[in-house]
């Protein structure tokens, strides 16, 4: 079952046009990266998903049901997570959570175990101080649980981690995939590795519209070069004979075949300790298509 269907979406600002045709689609219990430069138009898609920007042309359903401009019924499935969340600084992670519990038409009975339950999920359940008080990582933290207060079927999270410190990513991507057999995913990031962490499938996003999608689990991308360990007394003479890089203690020799590469080391009594095909990163996919 498909929980997020976009079909043909087209959006533009007075001469300026960010969409031309934009289609996919994000299944239950799914994770999906969203990908692309600035002004691509990622936030663009969001937003007419959930309902605050209107559609030039092109239509969307969440859970099979139509979202529409303005007050969309379809938000009631929906959690977000913007790129900079907003708080009241002088309420602490308790009494935020039990407001958007109340806006959200949560029964007190319910909400209070629920608040409990999200606040150990996201790690502030022993924090009583202030928001004010809060970092960047304690407030996307934060921003999270308030996203999913309604047990939401789609989480959309704009830039989720890319204001934070190597253990905020960490976290806050533990947290993401920690969700996904309740709540279906689709975030965007610069963070091309964060993508790669936790997605099952990409959609990158360019000149108005999707250029590629990639399925994470399944899809076989080609060898993009060689990775090679030699003694110590062959550095120099593979330096010479090839364009190398240092990669982890190996070295990546880009765009070469195996048959070729046996018969150069050959030709100059190179003798490998270890030769294996480098896989493509997603960060080189991305730069390859776009």
């Amino acid at each position: 079952m498909n929980i997020l269907e976009v079909n043909n979406l087209k959006k533009s600002f007075g001469d300026k046009t960010v969409l031309t045709d934009v289609s996919f689609s994000v299944k239950e219990n799914e994770i999906y990266g969203f990908i692309g430069g600035n002004g691509e138009g990622k936030t663009t898609t969001m937003r007419m998903i959930l309902g605050l920007l209107k559609i030039d042309a092109g239509d969307v359903f969440v859970c099979g049901e139509p979202v529409t401009f303005g007050e969309t019924k379809t938000n009631r499935h929906v959690g977000y997570l913007p790129d900079v969340p907003e708080f009241y600084p002088f309420m602490n992670a308790r009494e935020y959570l039990k407001l958007c519990a109340e806006i959200t038409n949560i029964t007190k009975d319910k909400s209070a175990a629920r608040i409990e339950a999200l606040l150990e999920l996201v790690g502030l359940s022993d924090v009583d101080t202030k928001i004010k008080g809060y970092s960047r990582g304690m407030k996307q933290r934060l921003g999270v649980a308030q996203a999913l207060i309604n047990q939401p079927k789609l989480l959309i999270c704009d830039e989720p981690t890319s204001a934070l410190d190597p253990k905020g990513r960490r976290d806050i991507l533990g947290i993401l995939k920690s969700i996904k057999s309740e709540t279906t995913v689709i975030f965007s990031t610069h963070i091309l590795s964060d993508v790669e962490q936790i997605s099952d499938r990409v959609g990158i996003l360019k000149d108005g519209h999707i250029i590629r999608e990639l399925d994470l689990k399944t899809d076989k991308l080609p060898p993009s070069g060689v990775l090679v360990t030699v003694q110590e007394s062959d550095v120099e003479k593979l330096n010479t004979v090839f364009t190398v890089e240092s990669r982890e203690g190996m070295f990546y020799i880009p765009d070469i075949e195996l048959e070729a590469l046996y018969k150069q080391l050959n030709e100059h009594k190179i003798y490998p300790i270890h030769i294996e095909q480098a896989r493509p990163s997603l960060e080189d996919v991305y730069l390859e298509v776009t």
